[in-house]
């Protein structure tokens, strides 16, 4: 049985525990899109309900990347066991189902624990990973990837990306601009079915059954969240992202997969002198805010998202969170 939190209220999943053979304990899963707040209620949530933190993020998997991925910081590490951070170097590969073997495991060992393992994160694949398992899609042989993989070499990402928005508008938006893997894995897709990638993983993504998951959904009015991701991007800089930046391309080269993300490609392109700093700062905010609509249109297609606003502030929405809980498992 999960044990009584000492911070706060009961946890509402005392009742909840079922045949842990049959793994219908329960798991929240705490999501919503980047700057929207998901750090710090996760904190409060876990400390109210003795539960101990996963954090599902394709960045914060990564080591010595720690203001641009925004890591929880240490005081919140200190009042909640976080797992799934740091778990390796920058030029080491890292996949959805690293991510899903590794969360098994711990959220058993969190179970063993008697505690409430709580998912927390704005990574859609990483979640359903876990979830409802990994979607792998239809694959003809090598030599369509292989093709496929040598014309970006020549022709470059971009090229194939727009092959891909005109093909299936839905899977580019989704992809970013230089993530020529998954570009690739979608008209890999449509070659070898004759469909679109989006209607494809839609008919063969089912959802796993025979676990308790409960869905959590994040919000704010997008005037509120695009004001605090750019609120957050000047926090970063002003923490020192720049000397980050510099510490790691003085181990790691440039062409290290994380550095393709968020604000690392940004600062990256401004130490090569691509851009200037107020242009490479507005396009920073520019692409984030893109990436959250992005976030938002994945989680949208969800319905087993509960969705709770954090306009009204932290404390309400813990509020009606817990209300939500009780009345899930009464």
């Amino acid at each position: 049985m999960i044990q009584e939190s000492q911070h706060s209220d009961p946890s509402p999943f005392l009742a909840g525990e079922g045949d842990p053979s049959q793994d219908v304990r329960p798991i929240v899963v705490l999501l919503g899109p980047t700057a929207v707040g998901k750090t710090a209620i996760s904190v409060d949530l876990a400390e109210r309900w003795n539960a101990e933190i996963l954090i599902a993020d394709s960045m914060q998997v990564y080591q010595h990347m720690e203001i641009g991925t925004a890591k929880p910081s240490a005081e919140e590490r200190a009042r909640v066991p976080h797992h799934l951070l740091d778990l390796v170097e920058p030029d080491q590969p890292f996949t959805a189902g690293d991510f899903r073997r590794l969360a098994e495991a711990k959220v058993r060992e969190i179970w063993e624990r008697e505690r409430l393992p709580l998912i927390v994160g704005g990574c859609g694949l990483y979640i359903r990973a876990l979830a409802d398992g990994l979607f792998f899609g239809p694959s003809q042989g090598p030599e369509i990837r292989e093709r496929l993989q040598k014309l970006a070499q020549e022709k470059g990402g971009e090229a194939l990306r727009k092959r891909l928005a005109l093909l299936d508008p839905l899977s580019a938006e989704r992809i970013h601009p230089h993530d020529t893997y998954r570009i690739v894995r979608a008209l890999e897709i449509f070659e070898a079915t004759g469909k679109k990638p989006s209607e494809v993983r839609g008919a063969h993504w089912p959802r796993r059954k025979g676990r308790a998951f409960f869905f959590i959904g994040l919000s704010r009015p997008r005037s509120s969240l695009y004001r605090l991701i750019e609120e957050r991007i000047d926090s970063m800089i002003e923490e020192g992202f720049l000397l980050e930046v510099k510490a790691l391309l003085a181990r790691f080269s440039a062409d290290c997969k994380p550095f393709r993300g968020l604000g690392y490609r940004h600062m990256i392109h401004y130490l090569q002198g691509k851009w200037g700093w107020e242009e490479m700062v507005s396009l920073w905010k520019r692409d984030t805010r893109r990436y959250a609509k992005r976030q938002l249109t994945w989680f949208s297609r969800d319905d087993r998202i509960h969705w709770f606003s954090l306009e009204e502030g932290q404390e309400e929405a813990c509020r009606r969170i817990q209300e939500f809980i009780k009345s899930e498992l009464s």
